[in-house]
């Protein structure tokens, strides 16, 4: 059954997939580069401070061996002795500890990365079968963990035997010569041997590092049903999102219409389309859309107009140019002033003269540069063409 599942994992693991592994605590870890992290840790401590830590624990010794008479003749002399020695060498070793601590953290994010999650944790009861405890250390990738530890610990032990073949001699010599001077070549033949070893920790960690990966991607593959699950929750995500941008138009239709009342004017193209205008000449700079629809929504602009007493006009190239150059809740574009007042100048005589106070004026023709038709094809430009539109009348 896991040859069978591992055959039909085929497909490589989407991001939505990588995310969902790292949340349960699976990510790529390299012990060989930790190993070689930590190697070369150490060994940069005893290069740069093996002088000084030497001296520090030759003082330590020689404090610890100078006592009298009447310090022994206290019952608790050795206690606090030990004490004191125990506080010293902590306080020496406490950096190089938390050294080799960020070392440690930062070889194993090296990799892959930072993850906080308590999943891995959990307890997991299906780990406590043996049967499948055993399939998992037979299996493939647990065999080759297995190979490369072994061959690991072989390559180690050869290097660390040819090194200490090589030097035997000098070790047993070591001892016939003063202990500083023996102190100093051991750290150095003890440098040598561990500079060997970390060039073949280096070796297996550039080895096992983009190996590592690999065998996390392939163990996160999905298969096809999987995909077409996944692809599913996707497109069911999408349809949500459709739906809430389906609303929120449907409530800015709303509020458009609800504006329809308080416009001055409503330009129509008899049957497609309607833009109604508002224009304040103490708070606005220029005359401002707040409606526009075409068809239906045209159709529901005019009558909400007429119901509300606002005049609608006929004026089918205003009304196009309108439509596709002006936006709702912003001012007319500057290209469109001289025909919008035009419009408005005839609605105010004609409020006038059905008040009594004037002749009833005659319907203007506004004047629409052609180029702002959407009709007139050959010289219709877009919303984006009105600045420089707008700079060659300026």
């Amino acid at each position: 059954m896991a040859d069978q599942d591992a055959q039909d994992r085929n497909l490589p693991a989407s991001a939505r997939k990588i995310q969902r592994s790292r949340e349960e605590g699976q990510l790529p870890r390299s012990r060989d580069l930790a190993h070689f992290a930590m190697m070369a840790a150490g060994g940069a401590i005893l290069a740069f401070g093996g002088p000084g830590i030497t001296s520090s624990l030759q003082r330590m010794l020689e404090g610890a061996l100078q006592f009298d008479a009447r310090q022994l003749s206290r019952g608790d002399f050795m206690a606090l002795r030990l004490t004191e020695l125990t506080l010293q060498f902590c306080t020496l070793m406490l950096p190089i500890c938390l050294g080799l601590l960020v070392v440690a953290i930062g070889s194993n994010l090296a990799l892959g990365g930072w993850n906080w999650t308590m999943k891995p944790l959990q307890p997991k009861f299906s780990h406590l079968n043996p049967i499948s405890g055993i399939g998992r250390l037979f299996s493939g990738q647990g065999l080759g963990q297995a190979l490369k530890a072994v061959l690991l610990a072989v390559v180690l032990g050869t290097v660390g035997a040819l090194v200490l073949k090589d030097r035997i001699a000098a070790y047993i010599g070591i001892m016939s010569i003063p202990l500083p001077a023996a102190l100093a070549y051991a750290g150095q033949q003890l440098m040598s041997g561990l500079t060997l070893l970390g060039v073949a920790l280096a070796l297996f960690a550039a080895i096992d590092v983009p190996l590592q990966r690999q065998l996390y991607l392939r163990r996160i593959r999905m298969t096809r049903e999987e995909a077409k699950q996944e692809m599913k929750e996707v497109e069911g995500n999408m349809e949500i999102k459709a739906r809430m941008r389906a609303k929120m138009r449907e409530m800015a239709k709303r509020r458009m219409l609800a504006a329809v009342p308080t416009a001055d004017l409503v330009v129509m193209n008899p049957t497609h389309y309607a833009v109604a205008l508002k224009y304040d000449d103490a708070s606005m700079a220029a005359p401002k859309v707040v409606a526009k629809g075409a068809d239906l929504l045209a159709m529901k602009i005019r009558d909400l107009a007429k119901d509300s007493k606002v005049p609608v006009l006929q004026s089918p190239v205003l009304a196009r140019a309108l439509y596709a150059h002006a936006e709702v809740d912003r001012e007319i574009p500057a290209a469109l002033f001289g025909a919008v007042a035009q419009v408005l100048a005839y609605i105010y005589q004609l409020r006038a003269a059905m008040a009594g106070r004037g002749q009833t004026p005659e319907q203007p023709t506004p004047q629409v540069p052609p180029e702002l038709d959407p009709h007139n094809k050959p010289h219709f430009r877009s919303a984006t063409d009105l600045d420089g539109l707008e700079d060659d009348e300026e």
